[in-house]
């Protein structure tokens, strides 16, 4: 969607991108992804994907656009997709752009589980 605006002076019509789905300017803080990314659920084990340890670093450059260095249970994980576009959403409006950097080393472990990613494998019947 775009706007039309009339300049009088120079008797030339330009075309400007509307206020809809406008750009944030001001770079987001590495706190303010990874907040968002709580809302980030592994679609197998029904917890977010920053308190299984999944999230190995988070990148925000000038231009407002977040890489994460990310990582999965498996590599085999048929599910990043689904995991993708979860994050691409809980980040709309914080970042212009959400970019996943798929790493496979260090391999992921059980050892990454934060203590409140281990309860709530453990409400849920695991035996972490």
């Amino acid at each position: 969607m775009s706007e039309t605006t009339n300049d009088q002076t120079e008797g030339v019509v330009t075309t400007k991108p509307a206020t809809e789905g406008v750009v944030t300017t001001k770079p987001a803080t590495e706190e303010e992804v990874r907040e968002a990314l709580y809302d980030v659920v592994d679609p197998e084990l029904g917890i977010d994907v920053v308190n299984l340890g999944l999230i190995y670093g988070i990148h925000i450059d000038d231009a407002n656009i977040a890489t994460l260095d990310m990582t999965l249970t498996s590599a085999a994980c048929p599910l990043t997709d689904v995991i993708e576009d979860q994050a691409k959403s809980a980040t709309d409006g914080i970042v212009n752009e959400l970019r996943i950097n798929w790493v496979w080393m260090p391999p992921w472990g059980p050892d990454k589980i934060t203590d409140d990613g281990r309860e709530q494998l453990r409400a849920l019947g695991f035996n972490v």
